[in-house]
């Protein structure tokens, strides 16, 4: 099985909490065999990942940031609207902090099973 066919239609699942506090998700479709799927997500304002510390993860991560700000803490880089990464399997990454806000669109791919 792969993602569903889905044509354009508002989102059926609910913003949750994704890891810290003002940090929030929605997924917009998943591939129930292989755990694929895409999401977007959104910081609040003055959001921080920190207490995640620096992730590594075994599947493929993409993300584009739709609009607002992002400061990655280890690097001391700030990326805005219009940014993207390609992040492979253990590839170190965050913390994260967010002044003002902001918004992405990320697909995650490649679990292993």
């Amino acid at each position: 099985m792969t993602k569903p066919e889905l044509e354009f239609h508002y989102p059926e699942g609910a913003w949750q909490d994704a890891g810290v506090p003002g940090m929030r998700e929605i997924i917009l479709a998943r591939d129930p065999d292989t755990g694929d799927y895409s999401r977007v997500v959104r910081f609040e304002p003055g959001t921080d990942t920190s207490p995640l510390g620096v992730l590594a993860h075994d599947f493929w991560e993409e993300i584009y940031i739709v609009h607002g700000d992002l400061t990655d803490l280890r690097l001391r880089q700030t990326f805005h609207g219009g940014f993207y990464a390609c992040r492979p399997p253990g590839m170190p990454h965050g913390p994260w902090r967010s002044t003002n806000g902001v918004v992405m669109f990320e697909t995650r791919y490649g679990f292993k099973k």
